[in-house]
C-alpha cells in the first residue's frame, strides 16, 4: 500500500536551472547546476540570490572561470540555451585555452548541444592539435544524439592520423553495432597501416553484440593475412565461451 506524495509531483522536468556557485576563503570553491525544481538545503551557510542576470552576463562570468579554476564551468556553459552558449564554448574550444579544458568542451558539446555541438566537435576534430582533445571528441560524437554525428565517428575511424584516436572512434563505433559501423570495423582490420589499430578493431568486433561479432570474430581468424590479427581474433573468441567459438576451435585442433 502506498501513500500520497508530501509534496507536489512533477510529470516533467523543470524548464530552467539554477547555477549555484561556493565561495571560500575569498575564492570559488565550486560550482553546481541544479534544477530549479530542486529543493536545496545550504545547511545553515549563508546564501545570496541573484536575480535579473542576464544570460550574456552570466556565460560571460563562467567562462572567464573556466581556464582558471577546477570547478564545473563548463558544465554550466552548456546548459544555458541559444546560439549565445555554443559560442561561447566555441571560444574555450580554440586552441589557446588549456587542453583540459578543451577537453570538457568535447564532452559538453557532444551531450547537451545537438546539432551545434556535433559543429563544434568536427571543428576539432579536424583541427586541434592535441591527441588527448581529439580522443575526448569521439568519446563526445559517441554520445551526441544528433544524428550528424555518427558519419563524424566513422571518418575519423578511417582517417585521423592518430593511431590512438582511430582506435578509440573503432571502440565507440562497436557500441552502436549497426551495418555502417561494422563496416568501418572490418575495414580498419583489412586496411589500416597501424598494427595497434588493427587489434582495437578486433577487440570492438568482440563487444558487438553476439551474432554480429563472432562470426565476424571467426573470419577474421580464419582468413586474416596477418598472423598477429588472427591470433588476436582468436583470443577474443576464447573470452566469449560461445558454442559457435568453440566448434570453431575444435575444427582448428582436429585438423
Amino acid at each position: 500500500m502506498s501513500s500520497a506524495p508530501a509534496g507536489p509531483v512533477h510529470l516533467e522536468g523543470a524548464s530552467t536551472v539554477a547555477i549555484l556557485i561556493r565561495i571560500e576563503s575569498h575564492s570559488i570553491d565550486k560550482i553546481r547546476v541544479y534544477s530549479s525544481d530542486c529543493q536545496l538545503d545550504a545547511g545553515g551557510l549563508p546564501f545570496h540570490w541573484l536575480n535579473g542576470v542576464s544570460a550574456d552576463s552570466s556565460l560571460a562570468y563562467l567562462a572567464s572561470l573556466a581556464s582558471t579554476s577546477r570547478n564545473s564551468a563548463v558544465m554550466a556553459i552548456a546548459m544555458h540555451a541559444g546560439a549565445s552558449a555554443d559560442s561561447a564554448l566555441e571560444r574555450l574550444a580554440a586552441a589557446s585555452q588549456p587542453e583540459k579544458v578543451r577537453e570538457e568542451v568535447a564532452f559538453w558539446a557532444g551531450s547537451t548541444r545537438g546539432a551545434a555541438g556535433v559543429q563544434l566537435l568536427k571543428k576539432l576534430s579536424d583541427t586541434d592539435p592535441s591527441e588527448r582533445v581529439r580522443d575526448k571528441v569521439m568519446f563526445g560524437l559517441s554520445i551526441s544524439k544528433d544524428p550528424g554525428a555518427l558519419p563524424l565517428l566513422i571518418a575519423s575511424a578511417r582517417n585521423d592520423a592518430s593511431a590512438k584516436v582511430r582506435s578509440q572512434a573503432l571502440f565507440w563505433l562497436a557500441h552502436k553495432a549497426g551495418q555502417k559501423e561494422t563496416a568501418t570495423i572490418t575495414r580498419a582490420i583489412d586496411e589500416d597501416p597501424d598494427l595497434h589499430v588493427k587489434k582495437q578493431a578486433v577487440f570492438a568486433l568482440h563487444e558487438l553484440p553476439r551474432d554480429q561479432g563472432i562470426p565476424l570474430l571467426i573470419q577474421v581468424a580464419t582468413t586474416n593475412k596477418d598472423a598477429q590479427v588472427r591470433k588476436q581474433a582468436m583470443f577474443w573468441l576464447g573470452q566469449t565461451n560461445d558454442p559457435r567459438a568453440l566448434r570453431f576451435f575444435e575444427e582448428v585442433l582436429t585438423k
